[in-house]
């Protein structure tokens, strides 16, 4: 299984374990700047050097030994699961990627055709009734994580708790994980617990929103996308996230944490 998902600094400063949607592109153009002094010219997903990535064949022995030795600072970011599937669903199904094309190819026109999910035109930028299809949307989500049906769920909409549990279960261990809604706190207190190559200063660094202008604006705030049914649904999918991150279920309009992270409960929780 080894530790999919899990970035690493060529220094070997600091381990991080991607969760799709949580400020990763930020993250991963902040660990760059840290050893090189200069951010990757382009998105830090396409990097093929200058990083350690799982991904990356010759990158999975370092990797795998500094992650079992816990030789690095390690932590993620995580995010409230109301806005992250809202992200998921404007950036992902709404929106047009970087390539031009639809993600995942066929994937649209098979919510568009089995769940009558709308997204704006061929071009994402036409009107649509965004709260309906949006729940259209949510039915879908719950179908591939419940039942791995029409597909696997996919990483941008499953839960953030299993992301971080494949990081416990081989063997590794959180310093820190932060919220993306505190994010300049929690990215200061990582930033201070490490030594790295090159200063970073966290109030002069970009944010590097990579998905954002792919798809429609939001048109409604949060909580207007969320009835009784649709939160019956987010807590079916993400109940874990909710509880050991601390969200509020109660109230889609709070994004905020409502308590501390205790590291112990999730590796407790997340590790078997």
């Amino acid at each position: 299984m080894g530790f999919p998902g899990t970035w690493m600094t060529e220094s070997e400063s600091v381990v991080y374990r991607v969760v799709p949607k949580c400020a990763c592109s930020t993250i991963g153009q902040i660990m760059y700047y840290s050893d090189h002094g200069e951010f990757f010219d382009g998105d830090i997903h396409d990097a093929q050097s200058g990083l350690h990535k799982w991904a990356l064949e010759a990158s999975q022995e370092p990797i795998t030994r500094n992650v079992q030795g816990h030789e690095s600072y390690a932590f993620t970011c995580v995010r409230n699961p109301y806005t992250r599937v809202l992200s998921s669903f404007f950036d992902k199904i709404c929106g047009i990627q970087r390539n031009g094309k639809r993600y995942r190819g066929n994937l649209v026109p098979m919510l568009i055709y089995q769940y009558g999910v709308e997204v704006g035109g061929e071009d994402g930028k036409q009107e649509f009734d965004q709260v309906q299809s949006f729940r259209r949307f949510l039915l879908f989500v719950r179908d591939t994580i419940r039942w791995r049906r029409p597909m696997d769920p996919d990483i941008h909409w499953s839960a953030m708790s299993g992301h971080v549990s494949t990081f416990i279960c081989n063997g590794g261990r959180y310093d820190n994980i932060f919220w993306t809604e505190a994010f300049n706190d929690g990215m200061q207190k990582v930033l201070d617990a490490i030594e790295t190559p090159q200063d970073v200063k966290l109030a002069e660094i970009p944010r590097f929103n990579e998905s954002e202008g792919h798809g429609p604006k939001r048109a409604h705030p949060v909580e207007d996308y969320f009835d009784d049914l649709s939160m019956h649904l987010v807590y079916e999918i993400y109940k874990r996230d909710f509880e050991l991150f601390k969200y509020d279920f109660e109230d889609p309009s709070n994004k905020m944490p409502v308590g501390e992270i205790d590291l112990d409960e999730v590796h407790a929780k997340l590790g078997n």
